[in-house]
């Protein structure tokens, strides 16, 4: 099968499409076939060495973001079957290879897809989603009626935590640069505010839920907007020395993160989308071949919304998202 190799950490030109082995999937696994491949800012940064690089070992098939249908089941995965249209973040920190044709994961890190999606949609949405899911209602417990401040508001991860924060009734402030204002409040904003012309904490204040998707200074600062007692929420507490000292002067809290596969957070976004709560946005979709180029997109750090690679010939697909051909004993001949 096709794959998007990983062989040392560095720029996006040292990615590599090539023939690899088909993977099987094991006991309580399934065997997925790709459609469409998210692209994300870990993904990115991993490749340069910055990132999950710790946990992984060279080589290995790139990404974590996926959508497909389910060609084989592993003996007690029981919940799905072969035909199943899934989406899912796997493994992750660890390696889930899948920018390929195929991926082999447990059962339990998978959903069925929305109704309402695309491949391309559904795969934009685990690792953004569930980072917004999870810091919001797993951490924060976000409720109806509180200020909810999301930076970079127009962002993979922020897009979508607007429109989450909004569906639970929260009131919603987003940051982002002035030519986006318009992006965020049709995702549902209440306010949004440029950071590039004014300071966040002197403009912003009694925040009760603050999601943070920046480190350093950028998260010391974000504190300040916190009512007494309320929470900040921040992806990138692994380089903000202090946030927790500095919360507890400010008498406000502060939590780290990190996303983590969540069969029921897939179930609780696909539900949104369902009901029209949720939207995915893709600024750019590129074949899987073009791997390099959409990690150069994404490190150039202007992208509104997600990046997708769409995976082999759409023509493997009839019009309702089954394979044409009969499932893993007749795949195409150069998937091995």
């Amino acid at each position: 099968m096709l794959a998007v190799l990983q062989e040392e950490w560095g720029s996006p030109e040292k990615l590599r499409v090539t023939e690899i082995d088909r993977p099987a999937p094991s006991y309580g696994e399934l065997l997925v076939e790709v459609a469409a491949a998210g692209v994300n800012p870990v993904d990115y940064y991993t490749a340069l060495g910055k990132a999950y690089n710790r946990v992984l070992e060279l080589p290995f098939v790139q990404g974590w973001d996926v959508a497909g249908v389910v060609t084989e089941v592993g003996y007690g995965a029981t919940r799905f079957q072969p035909g199943d249209r899934v989406f899912g973040m796997p493994w992750f920190p660890r390696a889930a290879g899948a920018y390929a044709e195929y991926v082999t994961a447990p059962a339990r890190h998978f959903a069925k897809m929305p109704e309402r999606a695309s491949f391309s949609e559904a795969a934009a949405l685990p690792l953004a989603g569930l980072t917004a899911w999870q810091m919001l209602v797993d951490v924060a417990e976000v409720r109806s009626g509180q200020r909810v401040l999301i930076t970079a508001a127009a962002g993979g991860v922020g897009h979508l935590a607007v429109q989450i924060a909004k569906s639970f009734g929260a009131y919603v402030i987003g940051t982002a640069s002035a030519a986006k204002h318009a992006f965020v409040r049709d995702l549902g904003a209440d306010e949004v505010v440029d950071y590039t012309a004014v300071d966040i904490a002197d403009a912003v204040g009694d925040i009760d839920v603050a999601i943070q998707m920046f480190g350093g200074t950028a998260a010391l600062d974000a504190l300040r907007c916190l009512r007494p007692g309320a929470i900040m929420v921040n992806a990138q507490s692994a380089w903000t020395p202090g946030m927790t000292s500095r919360a507890t002067e400010l008498g406000v809290r502060a939590s780290g993160f990190l996303v983590e596969p969540d069969h029921a957070g897939l179930a609780d976004l696909a539900r949104l989308v369902d009901a029209g709560q949720l939207r995915v946005h893709i600024d750019s979709e590129l074949p899987l071949a073009r791997a390099a180029e959409a990690h150069q997109l994404i490190g150039r750090g202007r992208t509104t919304g997600k990046v997708v690679l769409t995976v082999g010939d759409p023509a493997r697909f009839d019009a309702t998202g089954r394979p044409t051909h009969a499932g893993s004993a007749d795949a195409p001949p150069r998937a091995k």
